[in-house]
């Protein structure tokens, strides 16, 4: 007897033939015939492609949050957040298509904001007021998706040397905008 489908199998197979070939050759009917099924019967647990597609994010999202180490204060806020924009760029761009569908986490505002619940709350402990801590994540987030978007279009030779680059700008102006408020 083939096994059941959820939600959740399902999704984590559609995450597996993303890797194979991009969000371009994930169909619900590939992912059904992959499964095993007709792709009506992938409706029971999906609205629309989009819906799957969110939930694709959502496990991206769980993986990218379960492999971040936003917990050492001690390393300061400042190397977290460049350690954390490594972290994110890897696991986003190990798959294809990744940025593209990581990107959903920024429409979906549930997903959105637990993308930066753990982060925000560092920067919070650090004496950053909550809106500014949000928007700084949010930023960094935004250049890592971005950087990694245009990676996996083509990148440049120089990709690792321009992602530090980005991601000091990003953090140093954080910090100037700190200094100005006195924190």
């Amino acid at each position: 007897m083939a096994e059941r489908l959820d939600r959740s199998r399902v999704a984590r197979r559609a995450l597996e033939l993303l890797d194979d070939g991009g969000l371009d050759a994930l169909t619900l009917r590939r992912l059904a015939a992959d499964l095993g099924v007709k792709a009506p019967a992938l409706l029971w647990h999906f609205r629309d492609k989009g819906d799957l597609l969110d939930e694709m994010a959502a496990m991206m999202l769980a993986d990218l949050v379960e492999a971040a180490d936003w917990t050492d204060v001690g390393a300061g806020w400042e190397a977290c957040m460049r350690e954390s924009a490594e972290t994110m760029r890897g696991e986003i761009a190990r798959r294809p298509d990744g940025a593209r569908l990581f990107a959903r986490t920024f429409a979906n505002q549930e997903l959105g904001r637990a993308a930066i619940t753990q982060p925000v709350q560092l920067l919070v402990e650090a004496g950053f007021a909550i809106e500014d801590s949000v928007r700084a994540w949010r930023t960094l987030l935004g250049f890592v998706l971005g950087f990694v978007v245009q990676e996996q279009a083509g990148g440049s030779a120089d990709s690792d040397a321009q992602f530090a680059f980005g991601v000091d700008v990003v953090v140093d102006g954080v910090a100037a905008r700190v200094d100005l408020a006195g924190i």
